[in-house]
């Protein structure tokens, strides 16, 4: 078998398309049209590279008399992230929403599904990830979650976010085991309203160790203008209400109604 045929013969075992191929290796259709025609030959970087997205050796690919496929010979020290790179399979749908394919999935991928190394779109996957709704390592949306996540509503290990959710969460709405926000919930608690085992706020702290203009602690109550240490009563929250309706400004008034229903 020529090199032609086996290129020819590995890319539909492969499930790829002249263009798709054409891609991955940055160049025309054309090109690889004459690749597996025979009429032209691949650059050495080339042929690396298609060595090891089809897994098979130089030999196999330019001996004619071989033609049973041998494995890639692969150094000892390769990267979880080369390994990963490998084992991604190039795949773009020909349908088209929005200017971009139904999906596609490869290693810089960009689509209404994308999935890859590299992700953008609506619906986006990958290490490192861009999308309305994204899921990765690195990730950033409108909904999104990851390790690291930044989006309108962000989950991950570190968010931010107008809404964060996180070990480590900062947002104007956070919740986590250290949480930074206008209105925050977390073990470590720092917001204008804060509830947490240490709480400190500017308005208000809800939490063992409470520090704040309004501090209601189990331990510690450390408050300026109120100060009470234990479970709240019936007649000391409409006291906390009116107080707060009075000082507390109006932009902040969603964030106010909510820490007022939490503490009710």
């Amino acid at each position: 078998m020529t090199f032609g045929e086996k290129l020819s013969k590995l890319r539909k075992e492969y499930n790829y398309t002249q263009e798709q191929l054409a891609d991955i290796f940055g160049v025309s259709r054309q090109t690889v049209s004459k690749w597996e025609s025979d009429i032209a030959y691949p650059e050495t970087d080339k042929l690396i590279k298609i060595g090891k997205l089809f897994e098979c050796s130089m030999d196999y690919l330019l001996n004619e008399d071989i033609t049973e496929k041998q494995g890639l010979q692969r150094v000892e020290k390769e990267s979880i992230l080369d390994k990963l790179k490998l084992q991604i399979h190039e795949r773009k749908s020909e349908k088209m929403i929005f200017g971009m394919p139904l999906y596609h999935i490869g290693r810089n991928a960009h689509g209404f599904f994308a999935i890859g190394i590299k992700a953008r779109g609506v619906f986006s996957f990958g290490l490192l990830s861009r999308g309305v709704f994204s899921f990765g390592i690195l990730s950033l949306g409108v909904i999104s979650i990851g390790l690291l996540s930044l989006g309108l509503i962000a989950a991950g290990v570190f968010s931010a976010g107008l809404l964060a959710v996180g070990s480590i969460a900062l947002g104007l709405f956070a919740a986590g085991a250290i949480s930074i926000g206008l209105l925050s919930f977390g073990a470590l608690s720092v917001g204008c309203f804060s509830s947490g085992a240490l709480a400190i706020g500017k308005y208000i702290a809800v939490g063992d160790h409470a520090h704040a203009m309004i501090a209601i602690g189990q331990t510690v109550a450390d408050g300026s203008v109120y100060s009470h240490i234990g479970d709240l009563n019936t007649a000391d929250i409409p006291k906390i209400v009116q107080w707060l309706d009075g000082n507390v400004p109006s932009w902040l008034g969603l964030a106010k109604e909510i820490f007022k229903f939490y503490i009710q």
